[in-house]
């Protein structure tokens, strides 16, 4: 009999390679931001060419060292230039948004790039975001459930008015409906968050391996199919041929994302860290892994074997203020040597 949390082989499929993106722009390695966009922008499009399948876009406001403000317009610019590649938000912070302009904006979206959009959304944590956006961050939980409660409520094309805790509908249509509704996604990291994610949600996105089993768990708890699961893995993760080399060169704009979330107040509970003082620090901390492709190669088809509901591996372009070309390198050796690998492996 087959044990519902290890689906047999014949379920396993090659989940896809992503790109994240935030557009940050330190001071101390501050670069024109046009040229950023642009040349990012560009780099989606060659990295589809070379098999990745998936960009990411996250959202922050208010940010000294500008922190991408306008995720819906870059999925916009990407989607207009890529053919397959499925463009996505992890995340958009719900509780700043109005729903119903949410549901307009992802199906506009879900227009322009044939149903390739995919709408992640979160909690949000940064209190002067939701000061400047008349939100307040101890609603964050309904504000997410209502927001997604509207989202649908406006995709199902009745008219009929909604009321909920945070936000309503009034009795109009909200036009016009997407073709096929896009996948609402949850990005999560607490146990409550995950279920949320399990209870709502088309689909979860991790910011941890560590969280698969959790939301499998909550898949089977709200009686859901967990073949139909669908998780979408973050990593923090520096892949290269020569590890070591790298990281002396790119550790330190690492040390700075981390330290950042950590001072926004990204973490929450009794276990979150304290800022980091070296890149060496968050090795041995286990907040990055560094991997030549032999060891990437192993540690994802074991996980995508373990867990077929992965639908994609995404990692970080580029750090905040390393260049394009010195991400890109990272991307050509991925899509040489771990996708071709990793895709043969999965029998894809």
């Amino acid at each position: 009999m087959m044990n519902s949390l290890n689906p047999t082989a014949s379920l396993y499929q090659v989940p896809t390679f992503g790109l994240w993106y935030d557009f940050r722009n330190p001071a101390q390695w501050r670069k024109p931001l046009g040229s950023l966009y642009r040349e990012s922008v560009d780099q989606v499009v060659w990295a589809e060419s070379l098999g990745f399948g998936s960009a990411w876009l996250s959202e922050h406001h208010f940010a000294e060292d500008d922190y991408a403000s306008s995720p819906l317009v870059v999925a916009a610019a990407i989607g207009t230039r890529t053919k397959t590649m499925r463009i996505g938000t992890n995340i958009i912070v719900a509780g700043l948004h109005e729903p119903m302009r949410l549901a307009e904006d992802a199906a506009a979206l879900s227009f322009l790039t044939d149903n390739r959009f995919e709408l992640g959304l979160g909690l949000g944590y940064h209190e002067k975001e939701f000061a400047a956006f008349g939100r307040k961050v101890k609603q964050r939980p309904s504000l997410l459930e209502d927001a997604i409660a509207v989202i649908r409520h406006a995709w199902a094309g009745t008219g009929e008015a909604y009321e909920g805790k945070r936000f309503s509908v009034p009795a109009l249509p909200v036009t016009p409906l997407p073709e096929t509704p896009p996948r609402i996604l949850i990005g999560a990291q607490s146990p409550v968050g995950i279920d949320r994610a399990a209870r709502l949600a088309d689909g979860v996105i991790t910011l941890q391996n560590a969280h698969f089993t959790d939301y499998q768990q909550s898949i089977e708890r709200h009686g859901k199919n967990v073949d139909d699961a669908r998780i979408y893995a973050s990593q923090w993760t520096v892949v290269a041929d020569d590890p070591e080399r790298t990281w002396a060169e790119v550790g330190e704009h690492a040390l700075y994302q981390m330290n950042k979330y950590i001072e926004w107040g990204s973490f929450e509970g009794p276990d979150q860290p304290s800022s980091f003082d070296s890149p060496q620090h968050l090795l041995d901390a286990g907040a990055y892994k560094l991997m030549d492709a032999s060891m990437a190669i192993d540690e994802l088809v074991t996980m995508a074997t373990e867990f077929p509901q992965i639908r994609d591996f995404h990692y970080w372009a580029q750090l905040p203020g390393e260049s394009v070309e010195s991400g890109s390198a990272r991307i050509q050796y991925i899509a040489d040597k771990v996708i071709p690998e990793v895709t043969r492996k999965l029998g894809g």
